[in-house]
């Protein structure tokens, strides 16, 4: 996690440091108080599934909104400003990713195997072995299957996403494994070289 919370914050100074030769990203980039349009409406959508928001999407960044994600930059460490800025936008980006990893991946399974993949994700972010960003761990040649075909294109549903929520929070049912495989669907021998943790529904987690 600790690696996680270092990308989160190079990713800001990065965006930071676009910003200032470039003006109009910045206002882009920033969402706050007085705000509208789909960039609101995505924000507020997220935040809805992950038990946040608690009204409809309305595109319109009010007090309703500003108050909600203060409470979501509480839970997860960032500062309350109440504001989407880098690292907050960067963090709901990354969420909604791995949510759709989750749900393509593991649609079906039980609620604790889903947060497992999650943190499977997260596990390899902060390995060595591994790129280093959400963004990038996902989308590595051949990582995962539901990005080869297509169904990471899912619309994933709200038990994905407070999976993912759960596993950015510290829940790890894998035990810090970095892999993990069907056995009766896996074609590639190697996996099953890799010391396995734990078997929850249909996947075996390993490292």
């Amino acid at each position: 996690m600790k690696k996680y919370i270092k990308s989160l914050a190079a990713a800001a100074m990065l965006l930071l440091a676009l910003s200032i030769s470039q003006p109009e990203a910045q206002a882009a980039q920033m969402v706050r108080m007085g705000s509208t349009g789909s960039d609101v409406t995505y924000i507020q959508s997220v935040l809805k599934k992950l038990g946040y928001f608690p009204a409809e999407t309305t595109g319109y960044y009010g007090p309703v909104t500003s108050n909600t994600v203060k409470q979501f930059q509480q839970d997860f460490g960032l500062e309350m400003t109440g504001e989407i800025g880098p690292k907050t936008s960067r963090l709901i980006n990354d969420i909604e990713m791995m949510a759709h990893v989750v749900y393509g991946e593991s649609r079906g399974e039980v609620y604790h195997g889903q947060v497992a993949v999650a943190a499977v994700i997260l596990n390899r972010v902060e390995s060595n072995d591994f790129p280093d960003t959400v963004y990038d761990v996902i989308f590595q040649r051949n990582a995962f299957t539901a990005v080869n075909d297509g169904q990471y294109n899912l619309k994933p549903d709200y038990n994905a996403f407070h999976a993912v929520k759960d596993a950015l929070l510290g829940w790890d049912p894998t035990y810090g494994s970095v892999y993990y495989y069907n056995p009766k669907l896996a074609t590639d021998q190697w996996i099953f070289t890799r010391t396995v943790t734990k078997q929850i529904g249909n996947h075996h987690f390993a490292y």
